[in-house]
């Protein structure tokens, strides 16, 4: 099956090919999930004790309509939030299907948040639902929400008097689901910004937003059956989009379920074990592995053909150290929760190292002044997003009305990121945008 829609080339040649097609029905479960074959396999899947686990995309198919189904059986309709705090397993992979299935919308919460913003954030959310495991139950606020779904970890952990005991209720549960015909345009996924200040704000994305994330195809080169991996936390856009982007492309993942925090050597021990072919990463991974003695040599990576990174600029001397081990350019995009990516780096265009690269196909990019006008070319001004031009357009802040207004409801989105723009059109980061306009 093909899954792709351009072939990449020039920018010119890429730009020039590019249209969006959002369909009026569409639900991310079947496009991500449901339309691959069930024998086909979905997921390598491994954690730091050693164990291993290969997934078909039955497997998955199956466990999410069987948790769509008990989300159905407590009450759960569409437009409430289901919110997790999970590991990195399959099965966290198949809860999320079932929460877009269902036509909910899906909180995913890292296991390394504080408690604080565990709590904040179901607060902030109102979820009626946490799914969560019996090593992390204890972390969950009392009386937060109305239903706790807990799975039985490995590393053990305590129920509370009336939690749902999931892995029974998935085995007693239908695999066959008929749910709701959702719109493109219907609220799927609500993700918790950092923030530089302040309490974290949820943003909202409709289904569509996963059909902005391009970068697969432009940036990663994703091909059929390859093995991929993302090594951003599944609680992140920046996590989860990698999650959920190459599956679309036909991708297979390979996720490591780690300890705790990350550790360099651990995590390209794995990789190289497994042989990853395409990978995202980060910056801050990046330069934890630059501190790897002659890493190409402990743990080569030879059958990976791209690597990407984004969440911050990417210094040049991180890139050079990765290709000096491996060969290989890692390709730096740029985005926010709200949107990304804004602007990326292409396999087949020059990289100019240090630079977030060109804007995206399709994707309305310029730099402007403080009165929404084109600075001259090579002065900085703010990195903007023409207003509702592509799908990842997010449908407002979470019970923010009047910060939604202010910040999407006019014909620029603000990123409050400056920049320079060179006379090819790069564009290089230039700090925050309210200390230099």
């Amino acid at each position: 099956m093909a899954y792709r829609r351009y072939t990449l080339g020039s920018y010119e040649e890429m730009v020039a090919q590019h249209s969006w097609d959002v369909p009026e029905r569409y639900n991310i479960a079947h496009d991500v999930c449901d339309k691959h074959d069930r024998g086909k396999l979905a997921m390598v899947w491994g954690d730091h004790r050693g164990h291993e686990r290969r997934v078909e995309w039955g497997e998955l198919q199956d466990l999410s309509r069987r948790f769509a189904n008990v989300l159905d059986a407590h009450g759960v309709e569409r437009g409430d939030r289901v919110a997790t705090l999970l590991p990195s397993l399959p099965e966290t992979a198949a809860v999320f299907f079932g929460v877009y299935r269902s036509g909910a919308i899906l909180l995913a919460m890292s296991v390394l948040y504080g408690d604080e913003g565990i709590a904040h954030r179901l607060r902030d959310s109102g979820a009626k639902v946490v799914v969560t495991d019996s090593a992390n139950r204890h972390r969950l606020p009392e009386g937060a929400v109305e239903v706790v779904m807990v799975l039985e970890s490995p590393d053990g952990g305590e129920r509370a008097d009336g939690d749902v005991d999931l892995d029974d209720a998935l085995q007693q549960a239908s695999a066959s689901y008929d749910g709701p015909d959702t719109s493109s345009e219907d609220p799927a996924q609500l993700y918790y910004s950092s923030g530089t200040t302040g309490l974290a704000k949820g943003i909202l994305h409709a289904h569509r937003y996963i059909l902005a994330h391009e970068e697969f195809e432009f940036c990663h080169d994703v091909r059929e059956g390859e093995l991929f991996h993302g090594m951003g936390e599944w609680a992140w856009a920046a996590g989860i989009a990698p999650l959920l982007g190459p599956w679309r492309y036909g991708a297979a993942q390979l996720v490591y379920a780690r300890k705790g925090g990350f550790d360099p050597e651990e995590q390209l021990a794995f990789l190289s074990k497994y042989g990853v072919e395409n990978m995202f990463t980060t910056p801050t991974a990046l330069r934890s592995m630059t501190g790897v003695t002659d890493a190409a040599k402990k743990y080569p990576l030879d059958r990976l053909r791209v690597a990407c990174s984004a969440g911050e600029p990417l210094n040049p001397e991180v890139i050079r150290w990765f290709r000096d081990q491996y060969g290989i350019t890692v390709l730096d995009y740029y985005g926010l929760t709200e949107s990304y990516p804004l602007c990326g780096n292409f396999p087949s265009v020059e990289v100019r190292e240090g630079s977030m690269g060109l804007p995206m196909p399709g994707w309305d990019v310029a730099i402007l002044d403080e009165d929404e006008k084109p600075v001259d070319q090579g002065d900085r001004g703010e990195i903007c997003l023409r207003a509702r031009s592509n799908p990842h357009y997010p449908i407002g802040y979470w019970n923010r009305p009047e910060e939604t207004e202010e910040d999407f409801g006019g014909d620029w989105f603000h990123t409050k990121d400056a920049a320079e723009q060179d006379e090819d059109g790069y564009v290089w980061y230039a700090g925050r945008a309210d200390d230099v306009i």
